[in-house]
């Protein structure tokens, strides 16, 4: 079987370079962690910091190398392993003395595992020779955390030949997924956010990496990140069909994360949970019906059962009691603490300015903006560097970045070449169509502020870490942008690995707040707000528009049915009268907002 990790939560990915080296922080420890790996500027220059700091020879690999992107990717990837290998192993041939790691590796430990009870009983047992035995069993039973590595699908640019033609598998997703492939990485998983995309997935048959070297052993996993069932039901389908097992859904909130959103028609956490739950049987099943045959079309080994398959979650959870829910009522396999980590600087790399303003954040300094080139929402972080620099450049009458990465180029409105909506040439051409166009002003000034409000992303989410080191990156550009969750407003204290590990089995309290809503409840009001904007946004909706904000309305309305069945199982926590008044006001919002639209149907 698949090793698993002795903990009860992962870290997500974050940014660009946030969790660019968490696996080194913390898979010594046992905790599964995730890195973006398509920024390769970023990447070699955490290699070559790392290389360093280990005592290793650097040996820089140039952009005139051939596959040079690859070998970056691959390399750091290597060195990645090394180092946890290494630091993993010190850990768990050093003794049981008190303030040593490996008693904070078994300490950290969630309560109501058998790893951790074992532990205690370690703790408990007075003959030394029975303690050093049952310290031998302890050490074989210890495990690393996972390198998990995040594809983006839709940042997937084509490189060009010198003949200006793309060069075949040599996009900047699939560069990094065959940098990933031939990696030293086990007992590893690539994750793909973003939806589906079919080059993509198709390439992915090229690499045996991901084929099982038993049932439920796989060297190489595949999680894919989806925002309800539909969609793991299409994407899990897509790749069996080509005998690619997915073994982990990642369930995100489509509003109640950090980054870019992709919100769903109104449909709520709780429910998504609840039909995951209910069909995960059917799940695993139909996916392995079309899987089993497609691998002994090729020749491979069959299999008698389907592979398990995990389901996890991610998204504004904030307390114990909600991770508990998640584990206990919905049986998640893992849940995904990222926003609270960016206060952890032994788990995440945040510089010491961007630090300061994550741990004096409030509700109005986190936003859902146009910020991101990709055009779609974006939760960010008001008041960073990089914000400043883009309205100091906005008020010189120079708007846009230089884009020097160009990893988010999509747009050929004006050339052939795809250019960046964030990058200063698009801007310029933009800026004098929209002043041409003749719009009224009220739509004109949306779209104007719509476009100046995007902001390089590539750059802007890598600096963090280069900062915070103090090595080299981008010369002239030391901008910061950061893109926590809304969950960011309820922790204010710089905390250690082992205060937010205990924060999150309950052993500690680390939130500040005590009247935060319940995160089913604040993710409702997100998607309240969410609505009330795309209404306000739209001059004269059609037909199609009304019909669809209505379904969003009864779907929102249809979750809070749900969350009052939660309410009377008396699941949702302590706080249930809190809990059912939010309802009810969530309740009179949304029915408010159904009657006008009907109003303006009529």
């Amino acid at each position: 079987m698949q090793i698993s990790s002795p903990h009860n939560f992962h870290i997500p990915v974050m940014g660009l370079a946030y969790s660019i080296d968490s696996p080194i922080k913390v898979a010594c420890f046992g905790i599964n962690s995730a890195i973006s790996i398509i920024e390769d500027n970023l990447i070699e220059t955490m290699r070559k910091h790392y290389t360093q700091k280990n005592g290793e020879t650097y040996v820089p690999i140039s952009t005139k190398e051939k596959d040079y992107r690859i070998k970056r990717i691959t390399n750091y990837l290597n060195l990645m392993q090394r180092l946890v290998n290494t630091e993993f192993e010190k850990i768990k041939s050093s003794t049981f003395t008190l303030g040593s790691d490996i008693m904070k590796y078994f300490e950290m430990l969630p309560d109501t595992g058998d790893l951790k009870k074992a532990f205690q009983n370690f703790l408990l047992t007075e003959s030394a020779l029975e303690k050093e035995n049952l310290g031998n069993l302890l050490k074989e039973k210890m495990k690393p955390g996972a390198i998990e590595v995040n594809i983006m699908t839709k940042v997937d640019k084509d490189n060009l030949g010198k003949d200006d033609l793309p060069i075949p598998n040599a996009s900047d997703a699939l560069t990094a997924l065959k940098a990933y492939a031939t990696s030293d990485l086990k007992n590893s998983a690539v994750i793909f956010s973003a939806g589906m995309n079919p080059k993509l997935f198709n390439y992915m048959e090229d690499f045996r990496e991901f084929d099982a070297i038993s049932w439920g052993h796989f060297h190489k996993k595949v999680v894919i990140k989806v925002s309800d069932y539909r969609s793991a039901l299409i994407q899990g389908k897509y790749l069996a069909k080509k005998g690619i097992w997915v073994s982990e859904f990642r369930i995100e909130s489509g509003l109640n994360c950090g980054g870019h959103v992709f919100a769903t028609q109104g449909l709520l956490m709780g429910p998504i949970l609840n039909e995951f739950k209910e069909k995960k049987k059917d799940l695993q099943e139909s996916l392995f019906s079309l899987y089993n045959p497609a691998i002994l079309a090729k020749g491979q080994q069959g299999f008698s059962k389907p592979h398990p398959i995990k389901i996890t979650v991610q998204g504004g959870i904030g307390t114990s009691e909600e991770d508990s829910l998640l584990h206990n009522y919905y049986n998640v396999d893992s849940t995904g603490w990222g926003t609270p980590f960016l206060l952890c600087p032994e788990a995440t790399t945040v510089d010491k300015d961007t630090l300061q303003l994550l741990l004096n954040s409030k509700e109005k300094d986190v936003i859902r903006s146009q910020s991101s080139p990709l055009g779609v929402g974006f939760n960010y972080l008001k008041g960073t560097s990089a914000e400043t620099e883009r309205l100091n450049r906005i008020e010189k009458g120079v708007p846009g970045s230089p884009c020097t990465e160009k990893f988010l180029v999509s747009n050929t409105e004006f050339t052939k070449k795809p250019i960046c909506t964030a990058s200063r040439k698009y801007q310029k051409l933009k800026l004098k169509q929209l002043e041409d166009s003749g719009l009224p002003e009220t739509e004109y000034q949306q779209q104007k502020e719509d476009l100046l409000s995007k902001e390089c992303l590539c750059v802007g989410l890598s600096n963090a870490a280069p900062l915070n080191y103090d090595v080299p990156f981008l010369k002239k550009q030391k901008s910061v942008t950061i893109c926590p969750g809304p969950n960011i407003v309820n922790f204010s204290q710089v905390s250690t690995l082992r205060e937010m590990t205990e924060h999150i089995y309950g052993r500690r309290n680390l939130m500040y707040q005590t009247d935060r809503p319940h995160m089913f409840v604040r993710e409702l009001e997100l998607y309240i707000d969410f609505l009330e904007k795309q209404i306000a946004r739209t001059q004269n909706p059609d037909k199609r528009m009304l019909k669809n904000w209505e379904g969003f309305c009864n779907n929102m309305l249809e979750g809070i049915e749900y969350y009052r069945e939660l309410v009377n199982k008396q699941v949702v926590g302590s706080n249930l009268m809190a809990f059912e008044k939010s309802l009810e006001n969530a309740e009179r919002t949304i029915c408010s907002t159904k009657t006008n639209l009907h109003e303006t149907n009529s």
